[in-house]
């Protein structure tokens, strides 16, 4: 099997691809996060409302995610991956011109029905194009682009709605997107190892079986569903505290705040070359005290501590994810690889979709200690898991 060799012009064109890639996914993904409490105002709709800009979009994300990947498996990683990142963008663009709340609604769902086709494929395209010696770094660099995106994302969106309007922002996006999507498709290099199959819904049904009787996998989509939800439920709510007094916050100072994100990204990076040299559950572990640490200090009064809080937030996150997804990877039987990688994003942006949503209420009835409150009882059931993939015996770095 021929792997794409560390420092070549491949590595480097595929590592500015997956860059650019999950750039425009994160970015077009959670766009609206800055903008809940804009939308509850204008629209008359209360917090976990307003939130369904995200949860539809990742709930559809997460349903599509485990059929595209069935097509991506007999059609190819790049066309697949393409198509997903230049519909997006178009959708972003039309979401723009709509100033109803349903319509917004239903270009958000398109939208996460066409995303899923990146996420869904880029795990496997990595899995099958890279030896397992370098997955830990590569992963590590495709997870940063999501911070990247959510930094690049919230920026454009805020510093835009505080000159113009929403609407404008995220045309604006859509076309940043558009541009980052048609350089991916030139620069990415094409697949290698990929082997055509065949639309098989019976194949389907056996990797998915496959994938949910596998109990290292279970324990890596608990995770994945635990964490995804646990960053989300912190960043959709932020908003409402910060903008009110003593801090006053404009949607311009709360898109620069989320560069939080873009230092916690490089926690990806880091985390991924420890994934490649000691064993991953103890690694995540390290990831949950940093979340666990950055959302107790949020609970402090004063600006500062907040923010050093949500960078050390952002680290643990990108930290945690980028140890789960590059393990599935590692761990899924060969042939349901892509399905796996699936599941496990099935399950991640479930609990974005569900746990972003429900802490809502959290934040509705019991303020921002409610929010964190949430967090700590999440962290405690991820530390649970993390604990049984530690004692199940399968998780022993193999390179």
């Amino acid at each position: 099997m021929s792997y794409i060799k560390i420092g070549s012009r491949a590595y480097r064109n595929a590592l500015i691809s997956m860059l650019l890639g999950s750039l425009v996914t994160f970015a077009t993904l959670y766009c609206p996060q800055g903008l809940i409490s804009v939308f509850s105002e204008q629209y008359h709709v209360s917090p976990s409302t307003a939130s369904f800009t995200i949860s539809f979009t990742t709930a559809a994300l997460a349903i599509s995610m485990v059929l595209i990947a069935l097509f991506s498996n007999a059609y190819g990683r790049k066309w697949i991956m393409s198509g997903s990142l230049l519909i997006t963008s178009l959708l972003t663009i039309l979401s723009s011109f709509g100033h109803d709340f349903h319509f917004l609604l239903l270009m958000r769902l398109l939208a996460g029905i066409s995303l899923a086709g990146f996420p869904a494929t880029a795990m496997a395209y990595l899995s099958e194009e890279f030896s397992p010696a370098s997955i830990g770094v590569i992963m590590g660099v495709y997870v940063a682009g999501n911070g990247v995106g959510a930094f690049v994302g919230r920026v454009i969106i805020g510093g835009l709605t505080d000159l113009f309007s929403w609407q404008i922002a995220l045309m604006s996006l859509g076309i940043v997107s558009l541009v980052c999507s048609l350089c991916f498709w030139m620069l990415l290099p094409e697949s290698q190892n990929f082997q055509p199959g065949t639309v098989s819904f019976a194949q389907l049904r056996d990797n998915i079986k496959t994938g949910l009787n596998n109990k290292n996998l279970l324990y890596l989509y608990g995770i994945g569903f635990l964490l995804m939800g646990i960053y989300v439920v912190l960043f959709n709510y932020i908003g409402y505290p910060l903008r009110k007094k003593p801090y006053n916050l404009s949607q311009t100072a709360l898109g620069f705040l989320f560069v939080v994100n873009l230092v916690g990204s490089w926690g990806s990076v880091y985390f991924g070359k420890l994934a490649d040299r000691y064993p991953r559950p103890y690694v995540i572990a390290g990831a949950i005290l940093l979340l666990l640490t950055g959302a107790t200090l949020t609970l402090h009064n004063w600006l500062l501590p907040k923010i050093i809080g949500l960078v050390i937030f952002a680290f643990g996150f990108f930290a945690g994810h980028t140890i789960a997804c590059g393990w599935v990877g590692i761990v899924a039987p060969k042939g349901a690889k892509s399905q796996a990688s699936s599941l496990y994003l099935l399950f991640y942006y479930s609990g974005s979709s569900f746990i972003g949503w429900a802490g809502g209420f959290f934040w509705s009835f019991f303020g921002w200690i409610g929010v964190i409150g949430l967090i700590y009882f999440l962290l405690g059931f991820t530390a649970l898991l993390a604990f049984k993939t530690a004692d199940s015996g399968g998780f022993v770095n193999k390179q």
